[in-house]
């Protein structure tokens, strides 16, 4: 009776570990090539976010086992919180800043009243310039540039990337600061201007595995930053890795 109350149990639990799922907390402007790269490899749950709210959802336990940030600041934070395991930290793909404006929009200068005069009435689109990346290198450009100081009463600042560009998409804000992979993921908008790589720090996604992940956490990491995963994520837009200094 033991003996098959036994098997019963274990025929019960092997489909649950069978279908058991890596979970990941990516940030949103991954998106498109971390969806296709999951289904590629199997087992991959992904959640979207701002990296600011991901590091402190993982800095408060949240159950994740792998987590890509699109700021490597955070990640320290959340290696010196020993939320993470320090030597799997590895950069995966860099970006650039880029300004867009609708589909129909012309090109905008980056100097003295172009980006006040495109925007009108208007505010400019940008993620939280405290806590998104995007929004935290879209101030460092804009203070690099002396505009910080006439548009920073102007902007219209969201919880992620991609809800900048949704503004924008929408009609609802004439101009955004996004990378140039979001302008890439909709044909509502266009890159109006792109801000000079020297006036914003580089732009760095990295991904480390949590303290206590599952183990295949390492293996699609590894994928990630492997022929196969930096093939997609370039053919989405990315860049090349930074690597860590």
């Amino acid at each position: 009776m033991l003996t098959r109350l036994f098997m019963l149990l274990v025929m019960l639990l092997c489909p649950i570990a069978a279908t058991a799922e890596i979970v990941v907390f990516a940030a949103a402007s991954l998106k498109e090539p971390i969806d296709a790269l999951a289904a590629e490899f199997g087992d991959v749950s992904v959640s979207y976010a701002g990296s600011g709210k991901i590091a402190r959802q993982v800095g408060q336990g949240a159950p994740a086992d792998l987590v890509l940030l699109a700021n490597a600041d955070w990640m320290d934070v959340l290696v010196e919180t020993n939320a993470l395991e320090p030597d799997s930290v590895a950069d995966i793909a860099s970006n650039a800043l880029v300004l867009i404006g609708p589909r129909d929009a012309g090109d905008v200068l980056l100097h003295g009243y172009g980006m006040a005069s495109a925007l009108g009435d208007g505010r400019l689109a940008v993620g939280l310039t405290d806590a998104v990346p995007a929004g935290i290198y879209a101030k460092a450009a804009l203070t690099s540039l002396n505009m910080w100081e006439p548009l920073s009463h102007r902007l219209a600042e969201v919880d992620s990337v991609r809800a900048a560009l949704n503004l924008v998409a929408r009609g609802e804000t004439p101009l955004g600061v996004v990378y140039q992979t979001d302008a890439g993921v909709t044909d509502a908008v266009r890159i109006v201007a792109r801000f000079p790589t020297d006036s914003y720090p580089p732009i760095r996604y990295v991904g480390a595995v949590t303290a206590g992940a599952d183990p295949q956490a390492s293996a699609f990491l590894d994928f990630l930053t492997g022929a196969a995963g930096q093939a997609t994520l370039q053919e989405a837009g990315f860049l090349p890795p930074i690597r860590r200094p």
